[in-house]
């Protein structure tokens, strides 16, 4: 896996997002990821995750600044399959009768053979765990199967990057171990928007922590999500696996602020 300091995938430059009637959702925005670094965005709700990714994705226009993938600009409204978004909610996303019609949707519409559009669908499905599920009615499938499939329908386009939004959200124990499975073996860059943090530990090196639409802190995970002030500060909790215990009954010892 590719480390920060070499090729730069993804830059976003003093990115401002919002509307100028309103003020900015995100502000003077700076970051960069190199091609397969996983990093965790963590944040309280309202920090401006989602928003982040749907302007990485071209969903939104920038009011100031910029997104670049591999040194281009990415321009809102313009189709990009080198970056997969997959939405935290599996409803918005998966809207064809079967499994293999949905994942295929998007190689189809780069206007591959049918032939071709299949056979990366089933390659994505393969992928995720799914072989055998090609012909199953979307809404039979289980919550943590949409959830793969939807990432199988990104992965079918072949990306660079995958912007994930709260992948594990009402996830039981063993879907979510699935997930994570199936995340951890991927080479593609990775931005993973989580309040599992305990899931973020396992998968980032690299934390990113923002609130009220600025980047606060930017380093290992371990460390971020470690520092009980900043977290505290925040909106968020350190994972109880850096939570320091008593070795007599496994009491919880608070870091002094």
């Amino acid at each position: 896996m590719a480390g920060p300091g070499s090729v730069t995938l993804l830059e976003l430059d003093a990115l401002s997002v919002g509307r100028p009637e309103y003020g900015a959702v995100l502000s003077d925005m700076s970051l960069s990821l190199a091609p397969g670094e996983r990093v965790g965005l963590v944040g309280p709700n309202g920090a401006g995750k989602t928003t982040l990714f749907h302007t990485i994705a071209g969903v939104l226009p920038a009011l100031r600044g910029g997104v670049r993938m591999t040194g281009k600009p990415v321009s809102a409204g313009q189709f990009r399959p080198d970056i997969g978004l997959v939405f935290q909610q599996a409803e918005d996303q998966l809207f064809c009768p079967t499994v293999i019609e949905d994942v295929s949707f998007g190689p189809r519409n780069l206007g591959l053979p049918a032939a071709e559009a299949r056979a990366r669908a089933t390659r994505a499905l393969d992928q995720c765990g799914l072989s055998g599920l090609e012909d199953r009615p979307v809404h039979h499938l289980s919550g943590g199967e949409k959830r793969r499939a939807c990432i199988a329908g990104a992965l079918a386009l072949q990306p660079d990057l995958l912007l994930l939004d709260e992948p594990s959200a009402a996830l039981d124990m063993r879907q979510r171990r699935r997930l994570i499975a199936v995340l951890a073996g991927m080479p593609q860059a990775m931005l993973i928007a989580s309040h599992d943090l305990e899931l973020v530990l396992e998968l980032c090196p690299r934390v990113v922590l923002i609130d009220q639409g600025r980047i606060r802190a930017d380093g290992p995970a371990r460390a971020v999500l470690g520092n009980a002030p900043l977290m505290d500060a925040h909106g968020q909790e350190v994972p109880h696996s850096l939570t320091p215990h008593h070795p007599a009954g496994h009491l919880h010892v608070r870091s002094s602020p």
